[in-house]
């Protein structure tokens, strides 16, 4: 059954981007997987280490509803260039799961073909030479097709309430959530 979450750290990802949605989907009840692509220690873009819950190599791709890629540079590009990442996000969303990325991440969609021809948003001058992308520039996006981005840092509270919606949380949670975290 389909009910992980799977949040992908590298090296200089940003912080607010991979913990706030750790945090809020937690408070919801989702179970949510940090997941190491380039170590168990993994350090943010401000130096900040976190430790991962495991390794990408220990994820079931059978068991991940969603893929959320944080942003953050080099932690992007550590997340394009590493074949495993690619395969994961391709596998998940063939099997009908979500794949959600945040400011700088959208190249990763791009390079394993989820972007072309897709409403994605991104931190602007990402999209840059990123063939078929459809940049909205909006805060959150969403494809239509279990493809959900984000702008930039600010953009990561909405995009995982977004997202939490999309996974079919009662709006009920959300709002009392919301009311709680926003007094």
């Amino acid at each position: 059954m389909k009910n992980e979450i799977a949040i992908l750290l590298a090296d200089g990802f940003e912080e607010i981007e991979a913990l706030a949605p750790a945090d809020i989907w937690r408070r919801l009840g989702l179970t949510v997987k940090l997941a190491g692509v380039t170590g168990k220690i993994v350090t943010s873009t401000r130096g900040i280490p976190v430790t991962a819950d495991l390794m990408i190599s220990e994820l079931n791709a059978d068991d991940l509803q969603l893929v959320y890629l944080p942003g953050g540079l080099p932690g992007a590009t550590n997340l394009r260039d590493d074949s495993r990442v690619i395969e994961l996000i391709q596998k998940v969303h063939a099997d009908g799961g979500f794949v959600g990325a945040i400011c700088a991440a959208p190249i990763v969609l791009a390079k394993a073909g989820l972007s072309k021809g897709r409403k994605v948003t991104g931190y602007p001058t990402t999209e840059d030479g990123v063939d078929g992308l459809v940049y909205t520039g909006e805060l959150t996006e969403d494809s239509g097709d279990r493809i959900l981005t984000g702008k930039g840092p600010g953009a990561a509270i909405p995009l995982a309430f977004r997202i939490a919606a999309a996974l079919g949380i009662a709006p009920d949670a959300l709002n009392k959530l919301k009311q709680g975290m926003f007094l």
